[in-house]
């Protein structure tokens, strides 16, 4: 185990502005320096400074297309390693000041948005838990497996989830993991499993994904789609 590297990656995790880019690009999608300085409310040789320091870390990595690069985190794991730290400040919170809120105090972050590669919020929460009620779902906070009650669920909605995608466990959370909703405090699905769903509530257009923002809004398709089962009016205006 290299100590020295650790406390490497722990400076620069530890650096405002750079938590700041690094939760903005928790949407899933590349962004350019420009919206990351944004983000950060930096200005652009600083957010240049920082960005070179995350790639060079292997926390980012980026694609140029013309004469824009496009920053996105370099791994699922690094998205992952993100997601308890901010699951952990919510928790653990030390800083002396007004009391806490939990999670994003933007309304419609905390109603549905994008975790990375899968969703979050209430919409993620609810999902899962609708699973879980209806027994297609055993979820605890070590693993979580989808079986065929809950395959033939979603694909009554029209999701079918290929073979692999559905089963984990302490050994192999790619599959289907539980992960502890930010702002719900509840367990969400993330892994392949819940990526498949997102990017099929996508597909599907049943949300969409706000510019600038992690927030998606529900569809009034999605909301047909969803509601009688979800039995839940999780969207905002």
């Amino acid at each position: 185990m290299n100590t020295n590297q650790i406390a490497h990656i722990a400076s620069l995790l530890g650096e405002p502005a750079r938590t700041a880019m690094l939760i903005e690009l928790m949407g899933g999608r590349a962004l350019t320096a420009s919206e990351l300085a944004r983000a950060a409310a930096i200005g652009a040789s600083t957010t240049s400074a920082h960005l070179a320091q995350l790639v060079d870390a292997q926390l980012l990595r980026f694609t140029s297309s013309g004469r824009h690069r496009y920053f996105r985190l370099a791994s699922p794991e690094i998205a992952r390693l993100i997601e308890t730290l901010m699951q952990l400040a919510a928790q653990t919170a030390t800083i002396p000041g007004p009391r806490l809120v939990v999670g994003p105090k933007d309304a419609a972050l905390r109603a549905a948005r994008t975790c990375y590669d899968h969703l979050a919020g209430r919409l993620g929460v609810a999902i899962t838990q609708r699973l879980v009620i209806d027994g297609g779902l055993v979820l605890d906070e070590e693993q979580a497996n989808l079986n065929d009650r809950g395959r033939r669920a979603l694909a009554d909605l029209g999701i079918d989830i290929p073979t692999g995608a559905a089963r984990g466990s302490r050994m192999d959370s790619s599959s289907c993991r539980p992960c502890l909703d930010w702002s719900e405090r509840r367990l969400h699905i993330a892994g392949r499993l819940a990526t498949h769903i997102c990017h099929a509530c996508v597909q599907r257009g049943w949300i969409q994904r706000r510019a600038s923002s992690r927030a998606v809004d529900v569809t009034p398709t999605g909301r047909v789609a969803l509601q009688a089962w979800l039995g839940l009016a999780l969207w905002t205006a």
